[in-house]
C-alpha cells in the first residue's frame, strides 16, 4: 500500500523526515524532491567495477547546464531524508520524463531505514537543460508486512554528497584491486 500524501503529512517527524521540507511539494501520493546545484560524471572511457572510477564535479549555474546524450551524469537530491517502518521509493517526474531525462537508471528502490541524500543517475534521450533547485523527482512510501530490520551500510548510509558506485567495495572485500584486470574492447585498464 503506498501513503497518500496526507499520510506522507501525518507522519513526519515519526517515520518520515524530509529535510527541508516545503508543503508545496507535497503531492496527492508523493512528494517532488530537488535537483542539488552539482553534477558528477565519471572519467574513465570505460568503467571498471572492480575500482574506484574518477570523477569529475560540475556546478550547475543558474542559467542551467545543457546535458549531452550519451553520457551518465550523478545527481544529488537537496533534500535529506530518513526513513522508518516504511520502503521510500523515488521515480522520475513525468514532465521531466516527457523531456527524454532519467533520473535513476535502475535505482529507485530503497532500504527501510536509509538516511542521506538521494544519488539520482541522470541520463538524457537528446540534449536537455537542467537548473539546480528543480522539482527533479519524486518519493512516494511503502508500507512493509513483517519483521523489520533496518538498512545499514558502510557504503551508502548517511552520505552527505553525490555517491559514486562503491561495488569496487563488495567486490573486492578485502580493498585489494585486480593488477590483471584487461577490458574486452582492447583498451588496458
Amino acid at each position: 500500500m503506498i501513503l497518500s500524501g496526507d499520510e506522507i503529512r501525518s507522519q513526519l517527524d515519526s517515520n518520515i523526515h524530509i529535510n527541508p521540507f516545503d508543503e508545496n511539494n507535497l503531492n496527492p501520493n508523493s512528494y517532488n524532491l530537488t535537483l542539488h546545484d552539482e553534477l558528477l560524471t565519471y572519467e574513465e572511457v570505460v568503467l571498471d567495477m572492480r575500482l574506484p572510477n574518477r570523477v569529475r564535479r560540475i556546478t550547475i549555474p543558474e542559467e542551467g547546464l545543457v546535458l549531452g546524450p550519451n553520457q551518465l551524469y550523478l545527481g544529488r537530491t537537496a533534500e535529506h531524508t530518513t526513513t522508518h517502518n516504511l520502503v521510500p521509493m523515488i521515480e522520475g517526474r513525468s514532465s521531466v520524463g516527457r523531456l527524454g531525462l532519467f533520473v535513476h537508471v535502475t535505482a529507485g528502490f530503497g532500504d527501510v531505514g536509509f538516511r542521506g541524500f538521494w544519488t539520482l543517475e541522470m541520463f538524457a534521450v537528446q540534449p536537455v537543460r537542467i537548473y539546480p533547485g528543480i522539482p527533479i523527482c519524486q518519493i512516494f512510501y511503502h508500507e512493509i508486512k513483517g519483521e523489520i530490520t533496518e538498512y545499514q551500510s558502510e557504503k551508502y548510509q548517511n552520505n552527505h554528497d553525490i555517491q559514486p558506485s562503491l561495488l569496487y567495495k563488495e567486490l573486492n572485500p578485502n580493498g585489494e584491486e585486480d593488477p590483471q584486470l584487461t577490458l574486452d574492447f582492447g583498451f588496458e585498464k
